[in-house]
This record gives structure tokens, sequence and C-alpha cells, in this order.
């Protein structure tokens, strides 16, 4: 467990984030160069589209430094505000983040929003300055920024190019010597931490989780805190480019859990898993609960399609755990913003 580092990349829209992550891939050999793409991790054609992340991604990594293997989980998170909730559940995944600043830019305001998130979990900041290879890049202004914003030194403050690979070992190093590991025992009673959840119209609900104590085997008969449901995990694994299985995840990783549940009420994200045969562990503190601003009422054209369309919104649900419904005479949706 000293080896592995569960880290996220917090950053303000268009600064480079999605590139980044892209280059620490490939510098870890996780994704060969046939499959590489731009923004690798951003998997929805309107991601691709704009040019923005949306929806939070997990990804295992594995790196070498000197003689030391180590593995590096991490969390992708979106830059823009609207997608703010995405950024506090990765965050309770991690223990540390890289603070990503374009040279050209500056900080901006979600840079600042997503950094006291960080810190109001105790997440240990890596600085880094991207796009230094640019024209306009500022670098001495920004890092002033940076050093009047955090308080660090100025050699703590690592320089980049997503776009060239500059900076990405410095990086990679830093991870390892700053990032503390995980916390935890693997012999006392599993507690892990539901993040995210997506929908499979084949295998039912898979759920992401952080373990913070305890191991989950396949097999295992497990429990969910909040909403007292029991269920046997039919496949446990870590989250590579895809789904990988694995007979256990221990404490300190990510992995997902797929236990055959059709039902979306059933999963909710930020619950707690436990063992059936070992339940006594408390509820772990969440994310951060966000308020909608904006609403939209939503109706069926045919009165008959009004349990399909419920059943839907529960589903799309699970991708957004942020999205909130009422019922009425139809559906009044709250969303956290005009994008979103």
């Amino acid at each position: 467990m000293k080896n592995i580092r569960n880290f996220c990349i917090i950053a303000h829209i268009d600064h480079g984030k999605s590139t980044l992550a892209d280059r620490l891939l490939e510098r870890t050999k996780t994704i060969s160069e046939r499959d590489m793409q731009a923004q690798v991790l951003d998997d929805k054609d309107l991601e691709r589209e704009k040019g923005i992340t949306i929806k939070s991604h997990a990804i295992q990594m594995n790196y070498t430094l000197g003689s030391e293997q180590y593995v590096f989980n991490l969390i992708d998170t979106p830059g823009h505000v609207d997608f703010s909730y995405e950024v506090s559940r990765a965050l309770a995944g991690c223990e540390g983040a890289l603070l990503l600043v374009d040279a050209t830019q500056g900080i901006q305001a979600q840079t600042i929003s997503n950094l006291y998130l960080a810190l109001e979990n105790d997440l240990e900041i890596i600085p880094v300055i991207n796009k230094i290879d640019m024209d306009g890049a500022m670098i001495p202004e920004v890092k002033d920024q940076i050093l009047e914003l955090i308080g660090c030194k100025e050699e703590d403050i690592l320089l980049a190019s997503g776009k060239t690979g500059i900076g990405i070992e410095e990086i990679l190093e830093a991870i390892v010597k700053r990032i503390p590991a995980p916390k935890g025992s693997s012999e006392e009673p599993l507690q892990a931490l539901i993040f995210d959840s997506v929908f499979n119209s084949f295998r039912g609900i898979i759920a992401y989780f952080r373990v913070y104590n305890g191991v989950v085997k396949k097999g295992d008969k497990i429990k969910f805190v909040n909403t007292g449901e029991e269920y046997f995990a039919d496949e446990v694994g870590i989250l590579r480019l895809g789904l990988e299985p694995r007979n256990e995840v221990r404490t300190g990783d990510v992995g997902y859990i797929i236990t055959g549940i059709k039902n979306a009420k059933e999963v909710k994200v930020g619950d707690t898993i436990t063992l059936v045969s070992n339940p006594g562990v408390t509820a772990i503190r969440g994310f951060e609960e966000v308020k909608p601003m904006v609403f939209a009422g939503i109706f069926p054209v045919e009165t008959d399609d009004f349990e399909e369309l419920r059943d839907c919104m529960d589903k799309l649900q699970l991708y957004d755990a942020s999205l909130t419904y009422e019922l009425d005479f139809g559906f009044r949706w709250g969303f956290l913003g005009m994008l979103h």
C-alpha cells in the first residue's frame, strides 16, 4: 500500500488538463501508441466536440522510480463550474491533486474554487504551470499568482507542456515524492466509498469505489450501509482503459464492483460498502452536496410513456448524481448551470 498514489488534476476549463492526462498515460505506457488519441479519457462525443471534460474518469497507471514499482490511480475531473460536483466526488477518493494553471491565462475562477475544495479535503497540492511552450506564456507572473494563492516555495512549482511532453517526468516523480500513500488497514472491516456509477444494459449497474479499509473479494456478500441492501460481488476489479477483473481489491485502491443490480435507486453515489459478515463500520463522509441553480420542466409526449421516462431519468442520475428531479404533473429537473 505504501506504493499507491491516488490523485486528481484540478484546473479551470481549457487549461490543458485532458492533454496532460494523455501524456501521463503515454509516459507510463498505460495506453499503446495504436490506441492513443487526443482526450483519451473523454469518451463522450460532446466532450470531444466541445473540448471539455464532463464526467470524471478513473484510470490506473504503473510507474517505476528507481527500483520501486508504484501504482497511480488518476481520477480525471472536469474544469467547468457546472460540473463542480464531479470534482468534489473525485477529491473524496484522493490524497493529492495536481493544480494545473495555464501559463497564458493565469489563475482563473474555477482554479481557485477547485483548490479550496481540495484544501478542505486535506489534499497535498502540487502546482503545475502548463503550456509553457506557448508564445504568450507569462511564467514569472503566473508563478507569482500561485505563490500568493497557496503560499508554497517557488521551487515547488513545476513547469510543463501537455502538448509537447515537457516536464512530464518531473510531474510523475513529484506524485511519488510529495503525495502521501493511502492510510488504512487491510485487517480492518471493509469500508469503501462509492464515488461514481454507470449503467450497463447487459451487466446492470457498475459502481466505482475507493477502499479505505479492508478487502473486497469476488463472491463476497456485501452491504450498502445507507440503503441497507445486500448483494453478492459477482465481479470486482480495477479501472484501466477498460474494466480489468481481479480476485480482490485492497485498501487504498480504486476499483469497480458489479452485483447485477438493475434498479438505479438501489445505488447511491456517496454510499459506503461493507461486508455482511463484518458490518460494524460507519458510513464514510462523502462529498459536498450541491444545490441546483437552473430548472427545466420535462414532460412525455404520450402519457403512457411516463414510467419509461422516469426509468430513463433514474439511469441518467447514475451518470450524474448532481441532477435532481421532482415529480409533479411532469418532471422538474434541477441543473447546476446552463451548460450542465
